[in-house]
């Protein structure tokens, strides 16, 4: 039986419970459109006392993507056992869920929402974006890359983050597809970059030779290897 009397909160109990509010708020809508009003009411409190523990509004608009974006750093995270496709893939699962279910949050993350060009949220997302590129490496085995693996996991990266966004917007493709092409794109960057430097062919031949026929990688091998016979009557087809 509850007796009715609320419990106190300590200083940062009170910080992260409104963190948490607020970014529930903004996963479901823009923060643009987020009253202080309606984070007070939804942690029980009046306005008055979150200005007690945060200055404003942005001042708790960047506590709460801050918390955001460490927990996308965190979804890159994956054991380093088994074929790497199957690795990605489970990661661009995980990248996806909290896509789907942070989306305006996401996007205010990755475009600066209220805070567009400030350096705090440049350097929010500039982590995000390090710590999968730094996440992929370590999936690699690789410490120091060259200049064309480290093109490719930050174009990879990049990839990913605007897929993402774009997806948002209506969701039109069903997100397993995009999950699976975008490790597809890995491979397909690698195997381009592959073309042109020795180095490259070498990793690009060590990530494959793990790779089972069932797994992420095999599957795009096979969907190429049909398109072959379609592909090969295309330059007799423009001589005639």
């Amino acid at each position: 039986m509850t007796t009715g009397v609320r419990r106190r909160m300590g200083v940062e109990e009170r910080r992260q419970q409104l963190i948490g509010v607020a970014l529930e708020l903004f996963s479901h809508r823009s923060p643009d459109d987020v009253s202080i009003d309606e984070i007070a009411a939804a942690a029980g409190i009046s306005r008055p006392l979150v200005y007690h523990y945060f200055p404003g509004k942005q001042s708790l608009y960047e506590a709460a993507l801050r918390r955001a974006a460490d927990e996308l750093a965190g979804r890159f995270q994956e054991p380093h056992e088994g074929p790497l496709g199957a690795r990605l893939l489970r990661v661009m699962g995980r990248y996806f869920d909290f896509v789907d279910d942070h989306g305006p949050g996401f996007s205010a993350l990755m475009r600066g929402g209220p805070a567009v060009g400030s350096s705090t949220t440049n350097g929010m997302i500039d982590d995000v974006r390090q710590a999968a590129y730094e996440q992929i490496l370590a999936h690699l085995g690789i410490d120091k890359p060259s200049a064309r693996l480290g093109l490719i996991v930050r174009s990879w990266v990049s990839l990913a983050e605007s897929t993402a966004l774009l997806w948002l917007d209506g969701r039109r493709i069903p997100r397993a597809e995009l999950e699976l092409q975008l490790v597809h794109d890995f491979a397909a960057l690698s195997a381009v970059s592959a073309a042109y430097d020795e180095e490259m062919a070498g990793i690009l031949l060590r990530i494959l030779v793990d790779e089972p026929a069932d797994g992420p990688f095999g599957d795009l091998v096979g969907r190429l290897m049909s398109l072959a016979p379609t592909l090969a009557k295309v330059p007799a087809q423009r001589l005639r």
